[in-house]
């Protein structure tokens, strides 16, 4: 059997490897077998070449009288670029206080994937959808590992297997059997009318805030208008939020709130301060304990009413809210989920869908005050499909809004709250473009900038929702979009962030035309684990008249 000796170009020609090459082999196979050798993630870029010359067939190769060299997509392969920075601090101040302008400037400067260190952390991002598609896939190459340099360590929790664990973990695997029916489609659309009554409350006290006069902080009040739902449809807890116009934010929502922030502040400092026994990691760690112990409340108050057990899809549907349903599930075996993930599951299933879910609801309030017309076309839509104060908002009304949804989508495009879904690489491989990433090392498909990428995007910067109805975005490559992650890691509980989503917009469009009070720069917090902002007042002015319904919908 014929062998040839292929080395990686711009690699050690000493770290050649002899490779065997059956005589049937045809270029492509050959392709696949060398990746395998040197761990190239993406065979199809492959080419080779003897003494800077191309050679384009399987007998060439075999035949060439020395070492051959492996080009990636017409390059060497290389480490990642990025900032050289500054001793000890790295990185840290070319990015913040401005993540998101930051690294944009770094994408611009060093190109598809980049390498930043921040006091001895060192991260890889990407912006590029073919990257960040296999980086998103559980697969020989990439996982979701949280390790020393995963942006998630600080909050690392095995119990917590379907969110804050490895995924190859026994934790994980019986998480993903027992969490997923509960925030599945159907199981959503049973928690609509608990959603509805939420956002209704809320109207009350919006009014209130109307006949004062008063401008109001949107994601303050976002913040207990999905914590409040969330709670109800998580914990069965009632925050009374809604109470009246200046009811504090309930202590579980504030605790979740300052680990999300604490959890960035003490993850992009390295990781020696997060092994500190004060200040801000210490501050986390009992954060972390208050929080499960009050879970351990409410599941221990779940499980005095005595319910019966329940198949994994007949609990979704029938229980009351997450706990209710976690106590009460039970898979084909009779078996249930464990009490040490329980607490952590529901913990985590808490914090993603209020913070989210608030995250987003400001910035699709900021839309409405920010880029014209959207209000008008939004309520439009409503009006022509018989909305009002009566209807019950249902996920089969919700599908009749297109505009909506568009809306909603193009929103999560240019302003999407997620920034950091790190995955972790299992072994040292070669991506496409020959950028080599070490084992362990962990890589950020950085969503905003892949969203926002001009390579993509046709004139990203501007907001644009019809741009979904084009052939270009409808057959856009499937990483390119990418609000919730993707994979086997992607976000659980998408299905309950955008219900909620959509019950909650089409209530405040109707009742009320939003006004932006004031005109500065809005601002974000960068040492907060999501992306919102923090200064945006409005007024919510109560409509007292609607227009007719347009010719087309009569």
């Amino acid at each position: 059997m014929p062998s040839q000796r292929f080395y990686l170009l711009g690699n050690p020609v000493t770290s050649a490897i002899e490779v065997e090459i059956e005589s049937s082999t045809d270029l492509d196979g050959l392709k696949h077998l060398v990746a395998a050798y040197f761990a190239i993630v993406e065979p199809n870029g492959i080419a080779f070449q003897f003494e800077h010359v191309d050679l384009p067939e399987v007998q060439d190769i075999i035949s060439a009288q020395g070492l051959v060299a492996i080009t990636i997509d017409g390059h060497a392969v290389r480490d990642p670029d990025g900032p050289k920075g500054l001793p000890i601090v790295g990185n840290f101040f070319e990015i913040y206080p401005d993540h998101l302008g930051n690294h944009q400037r770094l994408f611009e400067r060093f190109g598809a994937v980049m390498q930043t260190n921040s006091l001895g952390r060192v991260t890889y991002h990407t912006n590029n959808p073919d990257i960040a598609a296999i980086a998103f896939a559980e697969s020989d190459f990439f996982t979701k590992e949280i390790n020393k340099a995963h942006p998630l360590y600080a909050l690392k929790n095995a119990s917590a297997g379907i969110f804050l664990g490895d995924t190859d973990s026994p934790e994980w695997r019986v998480a993903h059997k027992f969490l997923p029916p509960a925030l599945g489609p159907k199981a959503v659309r049973h928690y609509a009318p608990t959603m509805q009554k939420t956002v209704e409350d809320a109207c009350k006290v919006f009014d209130k805030l109307d006949e004062e006069g008063e401008a109001w902080n949107v994601y303050q009040y976002m913040l207990k208008l999905g914590s409040q739902a969330v709670g109800k449809l998580t914990l069965g807890l009632d925050f009374e939020h809604f109470t009246s116009s200046d009811a504090p934010v309930h202590d579980m929502v504030h605790l979740i709130a300052e680990m999300l922030s604490l959890n960035k502040k003490v993850t992009s400092k390295g990781d020696w301060y997060s092994s500190l026994p004060f200040g801000d990691p210490k501050r986390l760690k009992d954060i972390k304990s208050r929080i499960e112990g009050m879970v351990e409340e409410s599941i221990q108050n779940a499980a005095r009413g005595g319910e019966d057990d329940l198949p994994l899809q007949d609990a979704a549907l029938k229980a009351s809210n997450m706990v209710d349903y976690a106590i009460r599930a039970t898979d084909s075996k009779g078996e249930k989920l464990p009490k040490e993930s329980l607490v952590w599951a529901l913990v985590v299933a808490t914090a993603a869908g209020f913070t989210t879910t608030s995250s987003l609801l400001s910035w699709l309030i900021y839309g409405l005050v920010t880029y014209p017309g959207m209000q008008e076309r939004l309520l439009q839509e409503l009006i022509d499909n018989d909305f009002n104060d009566e209807t019950e908002i249902t996920a089969d009304f919700t599908e009749r809004l297109l505009f909506q949804d568009k809306y909603i989508k193009e929103m999560q495009r240019k302003h999407n709250p997620s920034f950091q879904p790190g995955r972790t690489a299992k072994t040292d491989l070669v991506l496409p473009g020959g950028y080599k990433l070490p084992k362990d090392s962990v890589i950020i498909p950085a969503i905003h900038h892949i969203h926002n990428n001009p390579d993509i995007w046709d004139n990203p910067y501007k907001f644009n929702p019809d741009r979904w109805d084009t052939p270009e975005v409808k057959n856009r490559h499937k990483a390119s979009y990418v609000p919730f992650g993707a994979g086997a890691r992607m976000c659980i509980g998408f299905n309950f962030a955008l219900q909620e989503i959509k019950v909650f917009l089409p209530k405040l469009i109707y009742n009320y035309k939003f006004v932006r009070e004031g005109d500065g720069p809005i601002e974000y917090d960068p040492m907060f684990q999501l992306i919102r902002p923090n200064n945006l007042y409005v007024r919510a002015q109560k409509r007292v008249k609607w227009p007719p319904k347009s010719e087309a919908a009569v």
